[in-house]
């Protein structure tokens, strides 16, 4: 697959690819800056306008968020990693005219994750360069490697391996994934309640999976008592004593803001006004913020985070000031977010960096599900999570401050974070009403 091309589905109707023809002046991120006064009001905004829902969205803005946070940096390393791993390309840049008028905003950029290295989501980005640097850690010296297969005939020097992770579906699938192409066995733990459809897909890697009783938190629990001389946890979490792996999830995901610099700059756009995030434990949001708010920069955007409503546990940590946990049961269908406790390498970044966070319930994903599917792109639950985040705030009023706070209006350019593909088939047919289309799935070399 070329850089420019989508795996598996037709050129998007609805939108434009970055990189490819240039968007039209009024579709173009960064085309003019939003004016200091500038509010997306109800007043002629389409993106004000009311709808009904019964559970409205929960929103906080955080005062003490700074455009630039101290020791936050942009890095390279995981992209040379990257490029290396086989089916390595640049994931979509889509411009949705249709949502930015649906929002009343100027213009819409969504990084399409849908199918990045093989998968159908964003995660191996986080699993294979984690996996990559500890490695050499167990090592105990760099490996001079251009292929996975140099990288498979050092790892085999160690003896047998095990890597053991825990999930809701896509971090312990990348996991695995990388698990098949070293060689080594995988572990995986899920909590109770995943859907058969990611169990399968993970045990289609050749991992073995286990179904813990409890949350994700649980889970997570579990994998930890596996560490040992030949078993490597790899967790997108951290906790006292472990942090420098799940540092490398984090810092694995900046390949995706590297990628969107050199596609806008491609689209002859600007850096986006307002990036939207998906929020779990806070490994990617984390991410978001050394690179966009990262030291020495000239501006920086308004970073909004999303949450289901029933696991919103960054929202209740910065309303707290300090870690806050929200108990289980978590049953939201955004299931890569239905965490309990943020990760505590990620919390600095977090309360320092993100301006805004919106919890809200699973219709507004739905919405956005089918919304994207309209626009040419298939996203799952949790990867519709940005643009269903967006909707609460732009289309109620318990969204105001949000809209107030990041100066929303008919000039904002703004970045959604899809981070999945249909990972659930079935539910996805059932909310947008068609079966997804199957994309170009290359097994691992």
């Amino acid at each position: 697959m070329t850089a420019g091309e989508r795996a598996g589905a037709a050129e998007p109707a609805a939108g434009q690819r970055a990189g490819a023809a240039e968007p039209a002046a009024g579709q173009r991120a960064g085309a003019a800056e939003p004016a200091a006064g500038q509010r997306a009001g109800a007043a002629g905004a389409a993106g004000a306008r009311s709808v009904t829902e019964p559970d409205p969205p929960q929103v906080l803005v955080n005062a003490a968020a700074r455009p630039h946070v101290p020791g936050a940096a942009r890095t390279s390393e995981p992209l040379r990693v990257h490029r290396k791993l086989p089916g390595y390309a640049p994931t979509p840049l889509v411009s949705c005219p249709g949502l930015a008028a649906d929002l009343g905003v100027g213009t819409v950029w969504v990084k399409d994750e849908s199918w990045r290295l093989g998968l159908p989501s964003f995660k191996m980005l986080g699993a294979s360069y984690a996996v990559c640097r500890e490695l050499v850690e167990h090592l105990g010296h760099e490996v001079d490697w251009d292929t996975v297969d140099d990288l498979r005939a050092a790892v085999t020097a160690l003896g047998p391996l095990t890597l053991s992770a825990a999930t809701d579906g896509n971090h312990g699938r990348a996991v695995a994934r990388m698990a098949r192409l070293l060689g080594t066995r995988a572990v995986i733990y899920v909590p109770g309640g995943t859907v058969p459809a990611r169990i399968a897909a993970i045990e289609s890697e050749g991992a073995s999976v286990s179904v813990v009783a409890g949350d994700y938190d649980a889970a997570v629990h579990r994998s930890a008592q596996d560490a040992s001389e030949n078993c490597l946890v790899v967790s997108d979490t951290s906790w006292p004593g472990y942090t420098r792996t799940p540092a490398r999830v984090s810092e694995g995901y900046s390949t995706i803001f590297a990628e969107v610099a050199e596609q806008l700059t491609a689209a002859r756009a600007g850096m986006p006004d307002l990036v939207v995030i998906p929020v779990g434990v806070g490994a990617l949001a984390a991410a978001v913020v050394r690179h966009y708010k990262a030291e020495g920069q000239e501006r920086s955007p308004f970073l909004l985070g999303v949450e289901p409503r029933a696991a919103n546990c960054v929202l209740e940590s910065l309303r707290a000031g300090d870690l806050a946990t929200v108990p289980g049961p978590h049953p939201s269908i955004m299931a890569g977010l239905n965490c309990g406790t943020p990760s505590q390498i990620a919390w600095p970044l977090l309360a320092a960096g993100m301006d805004a966070m919106v919890a809200m319930t699973d219709d507004w994903a739905r919405r956005a599900m089918r919304a994207l599917a309209t626009a040419g792109i298939v996203a799952g639950e949790t990867g519709a999570a940005s643009l269903g985040g967006m909707f609460a705030v732009c289309q109620t009023v318990q969204g105001g401050p949000v809209r107030e706070a990041a100066r929303l209006g008919p000039a904002t350019s703004v970045l959604l974070l899809c981070t999945e593909g249909a990972t659930d088939p079935q539910a996805w047919e059932a909310i947008v009403g068609r079966p997804p289309p199957v994309p170009h799935r290359p097994g691992p070399s």
